[in-house]
């Protein structure tokens, strides 16, 4: 039992970044009918963000300092955090120590930028286009802004810290009344969890219960109907585009001290999260986040070693199988709705 819940534990973990990804596309597909082949590069952006903030936060002086020397007896130079020196060397350690959370700030406005100059630049001119050319271009943005991550910050992953209060491991079993030590599971993990899941019912309820969620619903439904009432529908599908950039960024960022950010993580995400889309149903947000979680703990399971040694290689393709199994007894995926990309 301990290990089953432990691999639920990791099956969660992983479907969050998959649900997180997989509803800002679901997003701009249900608004704007776009197929958005850029969107895991915003995912590998957002990671970035904490990255530059951790490195902006510690940018440094040298100072002498008497109390250090080195083995012919002189004084040391040593490095000194602006953000100590304007702090104080206990506030500035803890603003540099907690630089991911605190990054999130930062991506927020950086996302929401990046998204509505995709749109308003590019994609906008696409969306009469064959969904073919909106794959080929937004594929292509996606290998532009891949290799100017890489031109800046180097082709090899880039370590980036949590929060010391939250590195250490949680023995999760004892609360379940298990022995000690039997279910240990990182910190971080749990709390990015947590996080999808606030971020997941934040982008439902702004949807469910504001009028610009309200109209946005009722454009995805009939965007003609709800022009003709004198809405002004494509500034709120920017806005949403912009959203759905956020999401991806704010994924991205909290990811970053579970999977040390690299140029081609966006990548590495991006064909996952078109197969949540698929077998959650193009266009449905909730199938796109159930989707997300089912596989995320299909593929936990299946990366257990009594798994493997029955059939090498399952965590490999398990969710690619599922998807197949799914499409061919549900073509519109879980909770695709009718008439999406079937023309």
């Amino acid at each position: 039992m301990d290990a089953i819940l432990l691999q639920i534990l990791n099956g969660l973990d992983k479907g969050s970044a998959y649900a997180l990804i997989a509803l800002g596309l679901t997003l701009i597909f249900g608004t704007l009918g776009v197929v958005n082949f850029a969107h895991g590069a915003l995912f590998m952006i957002g990671a970035f963000c904490a990255v530059t903030l951790q490195r902006i936060l510690n940018l440094s002086y040298e100072v002498v300092d008497a109390t250090q020397t080195d083995f012919l007896g002189n004084p040391l130079k040593v490095k000194v955090p602006y953000v100590e020196a304007w702090f104080g060397p206990e506030m500035g350690g803890s603003i540099i120590d907690w630089s991911v959370p605190l990054a999130i700030l930062f991506a927020i406005p950086v996302m929401i930028f990046v998204g509505f100059a995709m749109e308003r630049g590019l994609i906008k001119h696409f969306y009469k286009r064959p969904h073919a050319d909106q794959i080929l271009v937004t594929f292509g943005l996606a290998i532009v802004l891949q290799e100017v991550v890489k031109y800046f910050y180097g082709a090899n992953p880039i370590p980036t810290g949590a929060p010391e209060a939250f590195r250490g491991s949680f023995d999760f079993g004892v609360l379940l009344g298990f022995d000690p030590n039997a279910i240990i599971y990182p910190y971080w993990r749990l709390i990015y969890f947590g996080f999808a899941a606030v971020i997941i019912g934040g982008v439902f309820s702004f949807l469910q219960f504001t009028t610009f969620g309200m109209v946005v619903r009722a454009g995805m439904a009939d965007r003609e109907t709800v022009g003709l009432l004198g809405i002004n529908i494509d500034k709120r599908f920017t806005f949403m585009f912009g959203l759905a950039a956020a999401v991806a960024g704010l994924a991205g960022v909290m990811y970053a001290p579970i999977n040390s950010p690299n140029y081609h993580m966006g990548m590495d995400f991006l064909v996952l999260s078109f197969v949540v889309v698929v077998v959650g149903g193009m266009g449905s947000l909730p199938g796109a986040v159930a989707a997300g979680f089912l596989l995320g703990i299909l593929e936990s399971f299946a990366s257990m070693n009594e798994i493997k040694s029955i059939i090498p290689g399952i965590d490999q393709i398990i969710i690619y199988v599922v998807a197949i199994i799914i499409l061919l007894t549900r073509p519109r995926g879980l909770m695709g709705r009718k008439g999406v990309m079937e023309d």
